[in-house]
């Protein structure tokens, strides 16, 4: 009996009784209330029930620590705006459609129709041309070098310097990411030589481009491939260059004398 009552005058006078203060709550059932912060706020229906609160709850709101209502900015009085849910539509479909227009501007349009049958539509990517007129400029200026134009004047079947492989320089060129005044003669011969790797079965002829560049010596021939293996990767093994993309190179300007090196003319 004396243990009971010690352990009964032991409880803490701090701690309300539930009979003493009773905290009633009343929450349209409709509205996600603060003990689901998750949920994402809806128009709720308007109600004019409203939260009741005991006298010592009030007393426990003037704390200075922020509560529940603090954290969630949108709610006021237990109410919405009946507007709010129709703004944030608007404003997100015009983000989408500001957002499609960037994307569109970007991509200017890559795919174009090659053939439609019903409901069918079959698309054709857009090849994307790098070649600029400067990568132009550059082959007609190495076109001036003299080895080069002896070696030119030497292929007089085209095994090794067709319009196609010349065109080829042009597209390397473009794709090996160096300034105009970079590309030098040894450059021109580099391309040539990857062209004639890439489109030619006949690796013979291509062994001339040495004798031009080293004469007999054998000596500078491990140097020529490392520096070729340099120039792929500065391509980043983009060596492949299609039919099309050759003859787009000859059209920008069709009168320059090296296009007329055709071997279906040649008898």
């Amino acid at each position: 009996m004396e243990d009971q009552q010690i352990s009964q005058s032991g409880q803490s006078p701090s701690l309300p009784s539930t009979s003493e203060s009773h905290l009633e709550v009343v929450v349209d059932d409709e509205v996600a209330g603060p003990s689901a912060l998750w949920v994402k706020p809806c128009l709720p229906c308007r109600s004019s029930r409203k939260r009741e609160w005991t006298s010592e709850s009030e007393g426990d709101s003037d704390d200075d620590s922020p509560g529940i209502f603090d954290s969630v900015p949108w709610v006021e009085s237990g109410l919405l705006p009946e507007t709010t849910g129709l703004k944030r539509k608007r404003e997100s479909s015009t983000e989408s459609e500001d957002e499609l227009e960037d994307l569109e501007s970007e991509l200017n349009h890559p795919w174009d129709v090659e053939s439609l049958c019903g409901f069918k539509m079959k698309l054709k990517k857009r090849r994307m041309n790098s070649v600029q007129p400067e990568h132009h400029e550059v082959f007609k200026r190495l076109l001036e070098d003299p080895v080069v134009k002896r070696f030119l004047a030497w292929d007089k079947n085209l095994r090794v310097s067709d319009k196609y492989l010349l065109s080829m320089v042009i597209a390397y060129f473009s794709r090996a990411g160096l300034f105009s005044w970079q590309y030098q003669r040894i450059h021109f011969f580099l391309a040539l030589y990857l062209a004639n790797d890439m489109e030619e079965d006949n690796q013979a002829p291509k062994q001339e481009i040495f004798r031009f560049l080293y004469g007999k010596s054998y000596a500078q021939r491990p140097l020529f491939h490392k520096l070729r293996y340099q120039f792929i990767c500065s391509m980043d093994w983009n060596t492949r260059v299609s039919k099309e993309e050759c003859e787009e190179i000859q059209a920008y300007d069709p009168e320059l004398w090296v296009w007329g090196r055709d071997r279906t003319l040649i008898a």
